[in-house]
């Protein structure tokens, strides 16, 4: 038995009506793209970048660096546990790219450069990657260093005046491989996080 016109109109006007709502939300999905696992700081009008000397006396920027995803993390040599384990993961993701981990480069910036000579960061540095890199920004430059990052660091007496510690900001910079800073990841946030994210940026270009 064929059904009423007006059975049929109101049927084609709810069709109509539930595709016109499904689908923006349909195109909007296809476009999305997956965020980012660590906080996207595109653009800051901070950590903006450095002129320092490496652990083999060579002066760095972030240019020299250009094609690569570059991470910038700050700590200190005799750091307990904070520091080696973001180092580490730091070359942990390096190997999770497998090919393309030549194309990340780690950085450690000293916030410590009383005890933190070249020669100790060096042999500190093949713990973790031999193409790893630590800078030195001398005691004098480093507060405004520390400041353009918004990085904060703190002497904290020990027993005798070698022992001391240092509290210190436990994040890390990503930039793509323009050199534009791009993310911070927060301590702890892992390898494979990092790998990730250092893998979409390198597909950017």
């Amino acid at each position: 038995m064929p059904m009423p016109d007006s059975f049929l109109s109101r049927r084609r006007a709810l069709v109509a009506l539930g595709a016109a709502t499904l689908a923006p939300w349909a195109l909007t999905g296809c476009d999305q793209t997956p965020p980012f696992v660590g906080i996207d700081i595109t653009g800051a009008d901070y950590a903006t970048g450095f002129d320092l000397l490496d652990h083999n006396g060579q002066r760095r920027t972030l240019k020299d660096f250009e094609g690569k995803v570059v991470v910038v993390f700050f700590g200190f040599t005799q750091c307990p546990d904070v520091c080696p384990t973001s180092l580490g993961e730091m070359a942990q993701a390096k190997a999770l790219l497998g090919e393309q981990g030549e194309r990340l480069q780690g950085l450690f910036i000293s916030v410590d450069p009383e005890r933190d000579t070249p020669e100790i960061m060096r042999e500190y540095m093949a713990n973790f990657d031999p193409g790893f890199l630590a800078l030195h920004a001398p005691l004098d430059q480093l507060p405004d260093v520390a400041k353009s990052f918004k990085i904060y660091y703190k002497k904290v007496d020990g027993q005798t005046a070698t022992s001391y510690t240092m509290d210190h900001s436990a994040g890390s910079y990503v930039y793509d491989t323009r050199g534009r800073i791009r993310l911070y990841h927060r301590y702890g946030s892992g390898a494979e996080a990092l790998a990730s994210d250092v893998k979409r940026l390198l597909a950017e270009g």
